[in-house]
Formats: C-alpha cells, structure tokens, sequence
C-alpha cells in the first residue's frame, strides 16, 4: 500500500478504544494490538522516530491495515485475544503450547458429592489446583477415597439402593448408590476431604498411619507398602508449604526475563499457602511495548483458566485495565503486587533466577524450533512453489478395515506447529465399500463447502492442503478443487513409502532431500494426520465390538442397542445400570429391561 493511501487512512482513525490489526503480504495479519485511542496508537507506528528492531521490522513489513471499534478498553483487549488465537500473528508474543494443568474437583452441587481430577474448571463446584511440577493429583485423589471413603464414580444415586461395587467392599467409598450410609455422615465426610484438599494432611497422614500398621501386623506388606508410599506423598506435599505465606492466598507469581529476542517467562503458582509447582514459557519477543505484551500475553493465559486473587509481578503492566478484565471475566477483581521485601520478593527473585536460567537454555531450542516450523514453511514455499506462505497447513488421512467404519480426518498445522484445537474429524457417509479415493473427495467436499459461508470464520482458509497418499488421491481431490472453481490454495500428496511429493504442476514427484526440515513438517503434518485417523477409527470399532455384547440378549435388536449406547455411552454403564434407568431408554420397557438386568447379573 502506497504512503499516501496510508496517510489518508491515518486521518480516518476514530478517537475511540479498539483492537488494530496490521497486514502483510496477501493480506497475513502480522500483528493485532489494542488501544486506548486508536487513533493515537496506530499513528506512532507511521512516525520517523528511532523504533526497537522488532518493531522497525513489523513497520517494514506492514501493507495495511484495519481496526475495529470497541464500546471499551476491556472489550478491546478481550477482543485482542480472541484474534491473536485465531491468526497467531507473526510479531505478537505468543503463548504457544499452552498445556491445560489438572485439577481436583469435588462436586459439591450432588447431594452425595463425588471426587474427580478435571482440567476443565467451571463455576459448579469446588476446585483444587491447578498441579503441575510433579505432583499427582490422582495419588491425592485416592489418599481421599482411602482415608474418608468419598466416592469417585459419577452413578446416579437413585431412590432404589444397588448393589455396592468393588470400592466398598475394598474401604474406599461409603456406597451412597446403596443407602449404606446417611446424608448427614456423608457430609461430614466431604468436609474433611475439602480441608485435607485445602492443605491440612496431618488428620489424613495420621489415619494412614494407622491403617499401614494394621497391614503390616497382618502381614499384608504389598498394601502396606502402598500406604507408606502416600504417606511419603503427603510429606512431600507438605513440604511446599511457604510457612510465612497466609494458608488464604492464592497467587500466582510471573517472572520475566529477555536478551532482545527471545524472552522467558516464569510461573510460580501458590494455593492456600502451598506451592503447587512452576512452569516456564519460551518465546519470541513481540514488536509490542513491554507492558501492552506482558498484558496480552497473561490475557491470552488466563483466558480459559480461573484467575486467582493476588498476581505478584515486577513487570511493566497495566493494572488497571487487567483488573476491570478480571471483573468482566470472574466478576471480582485481582490484587496486583509489586513485593520489595518478604516472602512475595522471595518467591518472586526465585522466579526470575528460573526464567534467566529457562533462556539461557532454550535460546538454542526456540532457534532450533523456528528452523523446524516457520523456516521450514518458509522453505516448502520456496522449493514447492507455492503461491503463498503455507501458515495454514491442512492435512487428510483416510482409515477403515474392509470398508467398515470408513473414518476422515483433518489436522491442522500453524506455522508449522500442530493447532490441535482446529482438528476435525470426518465419519464417511456417502461411499460403499473400502474406496480412499472416494472418501478422501467426500471429506474435501464437505470441508472445502465451508469456505465462502458464515462457517469459514471457523473453519480458516488455508494455504496448502496435503494428502496422505500418491498421485491417485491428488487426481481425485483436483476434481473437487475444478468443480468448485477453487484455486488459490495449494495442494500437494505425500506418498509414505518413498516420501515423494506430487504436485499439480508436473507428472514427476518431488524429492526432498530426507534431512531437510521443510520434508520434516511434510512428515510431521502427515504423521499426525495418520494418527489421527487411526485413533478416531480405533474407537468407532471398539464401540461397535462392545455393542456386540448386546446381540446376545433376547429381544435386544439393532436399533435398541444403538439407543442404549447413545443414552449410557459405554457398555461398563449399560452393565451398571439399574433396571428402572434400563426401562427409561427408548424402546427399553421394563419386561426388557429385567432381561437385561438378568443377563448381567449372571455374568
């Protein structure tokens, strides 16, 4: 775009809050900020003044750019980081990898609650973490099965009582399922298990204690031993406590440390007194001011996770505008602290020393990693001749035996790194028999119809799409591509064997040297594809062999078995079922469903 289109553009800017978005070649969004003033914002990236290099480049590269409007600062950095996830644009930080850290849930909602490890966290009951760093939270899990009897399964306790299963009669529930014991003792139970998860194991330690002796005068070592072992988990739980830290404070604790192009971030997380772990991020630097990055980038973290009620940092940082985003998101705001002394500066120094050492170590692995994914895109481009940068890689595998469970997948890689959230799968509804090529046009089809439609916001377009197969499944895909007049994205086939790349543009297959890292992503793209597809495949099966178990009964025929599986999920649930849930099922009545009940019983 030409200086003078961009001046004129640069008048047009609203004196209002909103989110920029910058565009390269093509129209690639290379970077997404938020404003205050848009107006204000956006011009100091056209002024003649000195900038840092990262943002001296992004100018360089910029071709346009847009903006979009918001009622509030607020929405403008919720907005923000919504389309950082959706473009991953070049020069933004990006948190990359952002691995989802196990909870203890108890689901205090039930009138006999139940005791489960989740990674999800919704506001329907009480939630215990995030653990990372080593620590087990299924071991903690069944310390609070063994010492308070609280029930791990999620069966529907009824007003007719079942049989107790396996876990009573080992001393690990109370068998609500079978009225074996009252709500009132019930309840007492889950309040110690709320205190023990909330950091108070000496009850529970002590209690364990006593059940290993008993074992061992029994002569019972191996579940003795397995006792001794939980005491030592709790010991070692109970070592990270911070005893000057109140046992009411959940915090996290962010450090950041930088050489200019790389930076590391460090995290301690800190519940109710109690360190729950750590864990290090490795990025690029973003061509963003210090404190508008770091505000993105614990947006960007925070955005599917419970915030909690104190964030410790020394980094340049807008408090306010983090703590209005609070409100909006959880409906409380965040305390912000800036420790000088005491324990906070302690833990605090301690996170610094752990993200200049996570730097120091990864700078040669963040450049290794670049060499393998956006370098590599970059070399595909090049040797391939691509029409564009492949950001958007999409790769289709085809699995079935004989034809049966005929299954499609899609993965997705973004600059030349798995975006596991964009997967799809594909059940093939439309061909007989075990036809690939047939399929793989059926699972292009019914994707590529999405592109042009509301549905595309999605389900982005993408620059290269790969096959796994030979010349026959780039032939049939071609004939998809002609009848629907596509054109502008570029289609490739990786054979296995040989690992040769055929393209549209000559009848002699590619070869990629074997050590090139643009092969390398080509493999990686087509290996998780494969896996994919098998792991989908793999599980139709099984639940159609499970299902097979159901032919046995008298009187229980396809179309009932298909609707025991959609209402109970398993077979291990169908088998648990009572009869008065059995009967509830559509065309289940209660003469069948005593069958069935029969049938199981007598297994």
């Amino acid at each position: 775009m030409c200086e003078s289109v961009v001046r004129e553009k640069l008048k047009l800017l609203p004196d209002s809050p909103g989110v920029y978005i910058m565009l390269g070649e093509d129209g690639t969004v290379i970077y997404v900020g938020k404003a205050r003033v848009l107006k204000n914002r956006v011009r100091q990236y056209f002024h003649s003044s000195e900038k840092p290099y990262k943002v001296q480049a992004m100018v360089e590269a910029i071709r346009d750019f847009s903006y979009i409007v918001t009622p509030s600062e607020v929405d403008a950095l919720a907005l923000e980081n919504t389309l950082i996830k959706k473009y991953k644009p070049k020069y933004n930080i990006l948190l990359k990898d952002d691995k989802t850290y196990p909870y203890i849930k108890v689901h205090t909602r039930e009138e006999f609650p139940h005791i489960s490890v989740t990674r999800r966290v919704k506001k329907d009951g009480r939630y215990f973490g995030p653990f990372m760093g080593g620590v087990s939270c299924k071991e903690i899990v069944d310390v609070a099965a063994k010492v308070y009897n609280i029930r791990t399964c999620s069966v529907a306790i009824s007003e007719k009582p079942k049989r107790p299963c396996l876990n009573h009669h080992l001393g690990r529930c109370l068998a609500p399922c079978a009225h074996a014991v009252t709500k009132e003792e019930y309840a007492a139970r889950v309040e110690k298990t709320l205190a023990f998860l909330g950091g108070d194991y000496e009850e529970a330690e002590a209690i364990l204690g006593e059940k290993m002796a008993k074992l061992a005068e029994e002569e019972q070592f191996e579940l003795a031993l397995d006792y001794r072992n939980k005491m030592r988990m709790l010991s070692k739980l109970a070592e990270r406590r911070i005893t000057s830290m109140p046992r009411d404070v959940d915090a996290d604790i962010w450090a950041y440390a930088s050489n200019g192009i790389y930076a590391a971030i460090s995290l301690l997380v800190t519940r109710r007194g109690v360190m729950n772990g750590s864990v290090n991020f490795s990025l690029d630097e973003g061509a963003g001011e210090r404190a508008e990055s770091f505000t993105s980038f614990l947006t960007q973290y925070y955005a599917n996770k419970p915030i909690p009620h104190e964030i410790v940092l020394e980094e340049p940082f807008d408090d306010d505008l983090f703590i209005a985003y609070c409100r909006q998101k959880e409906g409380r705001g965040v305390e912000i602290t800036r420790p000088k002394f005491g324990i906070r500066r302690e833990l605090l120094d301690m996170g610094r020393r752990n993200a200049a050492e996570y730097l120091e170590k990864s700078v040669s692995m963040v450049a290794h990693k670049n060499d393998m994914t956006v370098r590599a895109c970059e070399r595909l481009k090049t040797l391939l001749g691509l029409k564009k940068y492949p950001k958007r890689i999409e790769c289709y595998d085809i699995s079935n035996i004989s034809g049966v469970d005929k299954v499609g997948s899609m993965v997705v890689f973004t600059d030349g790194e798995a975006d596991k959230y964009e997967y799809r799968r594909f059940r093939i509804k439309t061909v007989e028999g075990a036809n690939d090529f047939a399929s793989m046009q059926e699972v292009l089809e019914r994707r590529l119809g999405k592109l042009g439609t509301d549905e595309e916001e999605r389900f982005a377009r993408p620059q290269l799409i790969v096959l796994d197969g030979g010349r026959g499944q780039l032939t049939a895909v071609k004939e998809i591509f002609d009848r629907m007049e596509i054109c502008d994205i570029d289609l490739i086939a990786l054979a296995k064997q040989e690992e040769e790349v055929y393209t549209l543009f000559s009848e002699t297959p590619i070869r990629l040297d074997r050590r090139d890292y643009a092969l390398k992503v080509l493999q990686r793209v087509r290996d998780e594809a494969h896996r994919f597809a098998i792991t989908y495949f793999r599980n139709l099966h099984s639940k159609r062999n499970l299902a097979s178990v159901l032919e046995e009964i008298e009187g229980v025929g396809s179309k009932k078995r298909a609707a025991l599986l959609d209402k109970f999920g398993t077979i291990d649930k169908i088998m648990r079922a009572d009869e008065e849930e059995l009967a509830k099922t559509e065309g289940i009545g209660h003469g069948l469903a005593a069958r069935i009940r029969n049938y199981f019983d007598e297994l």
